[in-house]
């Protein structure tokens, strides 16, 4: 394994090709030439169609929906770059896929987040680079270096900007296990901090239990990493509207938005859903209250932080989330 590539090069499959363009084209980049289709049986077909010997490679390739699909890309694109020689191989996934299955819920369950990180390093990559792991302790799963960005600086400035005044704004959790970024989304805000107590009975099924906090005639910002079904935001929705809030938004960073989800934000009392550009979101599904804030800039700056050995922490201390935006 090489620790620096001699140049920069950028490659993309099909799960994102608008957003790795976008990466490339702020670090002043063509996106690398290469063939990302499928035989006729199904299987992927993948030619790298430039020269990579001895470059410092980045995939971007997010395993969202078809999820087998687009993780199946991009390992058979890291096994064609390392047979190319690349001098090393970073799989940019600003969504990660499979990484609820983080432990064993119940008896016999799979750990698939464990396998998909054995199955990126066993394939040939070198580094990974995403964005809002479900649980951040994923990163110890790799025995590769993994630089985990967060998307609460994007959507909290974002906020910044729509409220001119703060004084009745409330940030809620939607579940305990957000209260760690909801309280830095407060921080960043500098507002309050609220959290919804709820059980979840089985599997995209929630029900809400107790809010801890006083929302009455606030406008509140529920954040969660993650909104797929909506069940559990929406729930969370319907519960502040019930007991007085005066107005109800929701941000998350990865909008997977799957099955009824489009449905239930479309017939909810959420005045705007904020999601971050880590899952394409088709033309069907946008929605005049759903806005997508772009990742592009943060990406970019981290990408040519990790070419130029800097560290990617500091972006984080900045007053402005990445030089690109």
């Amino acid at each position: 394994m090489n620790l620096h590539g001699k140049d920069i090069k950028i490659f993309a499959g099909n799960s994102h090709r608008t957003l790795a363009e976008e990466i490339a084209e702020k670090i002043g980049l063509p996106v690398g030439a290469a063939t990302v289709g499928s035989f006729s049986d199904g299987e992927c077909a993948i030619n790298i169609n430039e020269v990579v010997r001895g470059s410092d490679v980045f995939i971007v390739q997010s395993t969202c929906t078809p999820v087998n699909d687009n993780l199946m890309e991009l390992l058979i694109m890291i096994d064609a770059l390392r047979r190319a020689s690349a001098g090393r191989i970073t799989a940019v996934m600003p969504y990660f896929g499979y990484a609820r299955q983080d432990r064993k819920a119940k008896a016999r369950d799979p750990i698939s987040a464990k396998l998909v990180a054995n199955l990126l390093t066993v394939a040939g990559a070198d580094r990974v680079l995403t964005m809002d792991l479900h649980a951040p302790q994923l990163q110890g799963f790799f025995d590769i270096p993994v630089d985990h960005l967060i998307g609460v600086p994007i959507l909290a400035e974002y906020f910044k900007t729509k409220f001119e005044n703060v004084d009745d704004v409330v940030v809620v959790s939607p579940d305990v296990g957000s209260v760690t970024r909801s309280r830095k989304f407060a921080e960043r805000l500098e507002v309050p901090l609220a959290i919804i107590d709820k059980r979840r009975p089985k599997a995209n099924v929630s029900e809400i239990m107790n809010i801890i906090g006083d929302v009455r005639d606030k406008r509140v910002v529920l954040v969660d990493d993650l909104i797929d079904t909506g069940g559990t935001i929406i729930n969370a929705v319907n519960a502040l509207v019930e007991i007085g809030a005066k107005e109800v938004y929701a941000c998350c960073t990865h909008g997977v938005l799957s099955g009824p989800a489009i449905e239930r934000i479309a017939n909810s009392p959420m005045k705007e859903l904020v999601t971050l550009n880590t899952v394409p979101l088709p033309e069907g599904k946008r929605l005049d209250k759903i806005k997508i804030l772009s990742v592009a800039g943060i990406f970019a700056e981290a990408i040519e932080r990790i070419y130029g050995d800097i560290s990617i922490s500091t972006l984080f201390t900045q007053q402005e989330v990445g030089s690109h935006n």
